[in-house]
């Protein structure tokens, strides 16, 4: 009998002793690092370089404006067990990001807006390095937020999160430093086949938007965008009017807006010249096949417009 159970108990035994042996190294390949970002872009960027290393929350959902947006308390508790919080220097981290740090005093906060040149936001559909005359559509001292649209600008975005990511986790540099290297490529062919969508639209081909969130992207890829507010601003009677001849003119018949914002102007002005509306996201998930979606947007409607 006592044989018996001797037998019975071994395996047993030996499964408690496979569970003890394996729990810290299932304990340690769960263990993640906490990150926080502002918009849904970065997530992207940061999962590519961290891998499942890396868990990330992202402060602006979908459907939500960073402009105005205000973080749930839900969202403040958990940055509590955030290691970093990369900020990209859109508008509502003018106001918050020295709550968060007060909040959250061991988090790291990042800039991975460093070392980018930001170009001004202008409220007219004129090339960035052109002086405007009409004094309704000066250059407004407000720089151009949306960095993440020019994959040559989000390499440097990504050597800070690189660094910043080392930093925080140095005994995984190793394989930080490989999926850096992988995303650089990724960039640069994404960079190209942008290019090769683009060809063919011709230089500074131009195209109409709501808000002005592509003027990176515009300025990679030799293009000119147009557009119809500012700083939330709705335009004027009159600034609609000449918008409306402006679109006549170039034989623009698309304007793009973005989920985020109110179509009723863009719809007015679509109205006005026999054309339509269509979205083009700048705070999409999905930022690689969302951009190639967008050039290929921006393209088919340049060539109907010729």
């Amino acid at each position: 009998m006592n044989h018996f159970f001797k037998a019975q108990l071994l395996p047993i035994c030996l499964c408690f002793i496979g569970v003890s042996l394996s729990a810290p190294s299932m304990l340690y390949a769960e263990k993640k690092i906490h990150v926080a970002a502002s918009i849904l872009p970065q997530k992207y960027f940061i999962q590519k370089i961290g891998g499942d290393r890396v868990k990330v929350s992202v402060m602006v959902l979908p459907g939500a404006n960073p402009a105005t947006y205000e973080p749930k308390p839900s969202q403040m508790v958990n940055l509590s067990n955030a290691s970093i919080y990369f900020a990209i220097g859109v508008p509502f981290e003018e106001n918050w990001l020295s709550r968060f740090a007060e909040a959250s005093p061991h988090m790291r906060i990042v800039e991975t807006q460093s070392g980018i040149t930001k170009i001004p936001m202008k409220a007219s559909g004129h090339r960035h390095h052109e002086s405007l005359h009409d004094p309704e559509e000066t250059t407004v001292d407000t720089k151009d937020p949306h960095i993440w649209l020019s994959p040559p600008l989000v390499m440097l975005q990504a050597k800070n999160i690189l660094d910043a990511l080392t930093d925080t986790d140095p005994k995984n540099r190793t394989v930080y430093d490989a999926n850096y290297s992988k995303f650089i490529h990724e960039l640069k062919v994404l960079d190209g086949e942008i290019k090769r969508i683009l060809q063919t639209t011709g230089h500074q081909a131009k195209f109409m938007v709501y808000h002005p969130s592509w003027g990176y992207f515009a300025k990679t890829y030799g293009l000119e965008q147009i557009p119809i507010e500012l700083e939330g601003k709705k335009p004027s009677p009159r600034k609609l009017l000449e918008l409306i001849q402006k679109a006549q003119q170039e034989n623009i018949k698309v304007i793009f807006v973005q989920p985020q914002f109110s179509e009723k102007s863009a719809e007015s002005i679509a109205s006005a010249i026999g054309g339509k509306v269509m979205f083009a996201d700048p705070l999409a998930e999905d930022w690689k096949n969302n951009l190639l979606q967008v050039a290929e947007t921006f393209r088919s409607s340049m060539q109907s417009e010729r």
